[in-house]
């Protein structure tokens, strides 16, 4: 079971992945000239992705209602920032190997693509939203409903076995 001392310390590696993340999207294009540096920053970036998929998983996995077997329920009402995490993470993959590699030679130019710029674009987009649902869900992960027997698990355990 997850107690509040070991949910506070998870709540905040999440948001400390999370910010990274922002602070990756927002500050990026100051490194151009360094790809390098910008290189290694998209990596952390999609491996902070990743844990923060990790982390929910092991959280979903923690929790009374995957224990008795209602998996279906969890990946039912979390299906959103799963699906979102899987785009975010390939549109963030994608975008960052497009801009390394057009820029990886000629640092100094300032170049944008129209594909780029469109990819960029959906990028950003998926990046507010995966932060929106991301968010919301590690704070509904913390309700102690999830961790204990109760009268609505038990009327959705009694559906799930008719």
């Amino acid at each position: 079971m997850l107690q509040t001392n070991n949910y506070s310390l998870v709540l905040l590696v999440q948001l400390g992945l999370l910010t990274y993340d922002l602070f990756v999207n927002s500050f990026s294009e100051l490194l151009r000239a360094a790809p390098v540096i910008q290189l290694v920053l998209f990596i952390i970036q999609d491996i902070a992705i990743l844990f923060n998929v990790i982390i929910v998983l092991l959280m979903m996995f923690n929790t009374y209602v995957f224990q008795v077997g209602l998996v279906a329920l969890l990946l039912e009402r979390f299906k959103a920032l799963l699906m979102l995490s899987a785009i975010y993470l390939t549109l963030s993959i994608s975008f960052h190997c497009w801009i390394v590699n057009l820029r990886w030679l000629e640092s100094n130019r300032f170049i944008w693509t129209n594909g780029l710029q469109v990819l960029f674009v959906f990028q950003r987009i998926a990046a507010v939203l995966y932060y929106y649902v991301y968010k919301r869900t590690a704070e509904c992960l913390g309700d102690p409903r999830l961790y204990q027997d109760s009268v609505w698990l038990r009327d959705a355990f009694a559906r799930a076995r008719q």
